[in-house]
């Protein structure tokens, strides 16, 4: 592939080298650095000029730092006269503040887009936006990429003839009843409230999971507060069997380890959006990789092709 260039940000270079490896192109070096009144500094080590450039970086924690050091890695390719400057975030954590459901509450959601189209970038490729709607918020085009078909194609090793898919909440019961589609499963969802960040109460579940393989489907588990709440639920129709997956395993403060211990729970399966500290990692832990899409998505925004096909894949019937 000629005429394109990949950085990647500090937040996961791994997921970076592995997308370059299915593109069969090099991962182009960045510099950071830190001046001594704590200001960051960005280099990009490699010709950019005309180029079709492609900036990996998901905001992870300390999601400040990694997005200041994206906004200066657009910097560094607008300065060197890169011909288009798309953003690979596999993870916008941002995604999270899309309404003003306070007063004098902040938009995060939309003003970390106008940052990154102020800094230069052209194009957003993302994952599984925790809010939809936060597409709305970015004046450049998005390519918004699901992992329904890579979750599918794990869980696709099982007996699927008694499976339902659960959604925490009915927000998200839309993915998961494409998912449940997708695999030829039924659907369920919680009916949930929240009262705080890790406070949340689910009365009950709508939908058949007494005596059924069970699929509890997120978009990200951060705190695993919902899920375990949930889980207290399930367990009164008494299920067969208990296995949790999302696209983003944050898994914060200890969320993976309580999770582990809960002896129902026979699996975990995230993506690698976002890097897991491997030494966080437990034996029902399952990771599944995203770069071959990713890399898919970049091939084709590269070549002026169609990247709607992808979509129609991750998204099911």
């Amino acid at each position: 592939m000629r005429d394109i260039s990949v950085f990647s940000g500090s937040a996961h270079p791994e997921l970076a080298a592995e997308v370059c490896a299915h593109l069969g192109v090099p991962l182009s070096p960045t510099r950071l650095s830190r001046f001594a009144n704590d200001c960051l500094e960005v280099q990009l080590q490699a010709n950019c000029r005309e180029r079709d450039v492609f900036l990996v970086q998901p905001l992870v924690r300390p999601v400040q730092e990694h997005l200041v050091e994206l906004l200066l890695m657009c910097d560094a390719a607008r300065g060197a006269s890169a011909g288009r400057i798309t953003v690979v975030m596999p993870h916008y954590s941002y995604a999270r503040s899309d309404k003003k459901d306070a007063p004098r509450i902040s938009l995060g959601g939309r003003l970390v887009a106008d940052l990154m189209a102020a800094a230069g970038a052209h194009r957003l490729l993302t994952m599984t936006l925790h809010s939809p709607q936060v597409h709305g918020f970015f004046s450049m085009p998005v390519d918004h990429l699901h992992a329904h078909r890579e979750l599918a194609a794990h869980f696709r090793r099982y007996d699927l003839t008694r499976t339902t898919v659960v959604s925490p909440d009915l927000g998200n019961a839309k993915e998961a009843a494409a998912f449940a589609r997708m695999i030829g499963a039924q659907v369920a969802a919680g009916a949930k409230q929240r009262y705080a960040d890790d406070r949340v109460s689910i009365s009950a579940v709508i939908g058949e999971v007494a005596g059924r393989d069970v699929i509890v489907l997120d978009d990200e588990i951060a705190k695993g507060s919902t899920v375990l709440e949930l889980l207290d639920r399930l367990r009164e129709s008494e299920p067969r069997s208990i296995r949790v997956a999302c696209t983003h395993g944050l898994f914060a403060a200890g969320a993976l380890k309580r999770l582990s211990e809960q002896p129902d729970v026979l699996e975990i399966v995230c993506t690698n959006t976002v890097p897991v500290p491997a030494e966080e990692h437990t034996d029902k832990l399952r990771i599944l990789s995203i770069a071959p899409a990713l890399a898919e998505a970049v091939r084709r925004i590269h070549n002026g092709e169609s990247v709607s096909a992808l979509f129609d894949a991750a998204r099911g019937p």
